[in-house]
């Protein structure tokens, strides 16, 4: 059974950092791009993040530009979301997705923000 497995979020105060990380099991993903998606309460999905199979190329939402970094394993079938300088805004529920058309999904670990 296929699965990805979402940790590392928590509750921090505006400035703070989290690392998100998500696990892939039961098969691998080093040939398919991983995102990062996020479900904030009233607004609609969001992709964060993602990361091209060999990790040299990457995408950041205009929101979280200059302040997080995805990164990924393909040896530990790993991906990362390193978040610095988080905002209440950025307040939600994140998703680490992977395979062609993101077939796959993390059931999501909620991060949140207090100012």
């Amino acid at each position: 059974q296929v699965q990805l497995a979402e940790s590392g979020g928590g509750r921090v105060q505006a400035g703070g950092s989290l690392r998100l990380s998500c696990a892939a099991i039961g098969r691998s993903f080093s040939s398919d791009a991983m995102g990062w998606f996020r479900r904030a309460p009233g607004k609609e999905q969001e992709l964060v993040a993602n990361i091209s199979p060999g990790g040299g190329t990457t995408y950041y939402a205009d929101s979280v530009k200059g302040r997080f970094t995805i990164s990924r394993d393909n040896a530990k079938n790993m991906v990362y979301l390193q978040m610095n300088g988080l905002k209440p805004e950025d307040t939600a529920v994140y998703f680490c997705a992977a395979g062609d058309d993101y077939d796959y999904w993390g059931q999501g670990t909620q991060v949140t923000v207090s100012s």
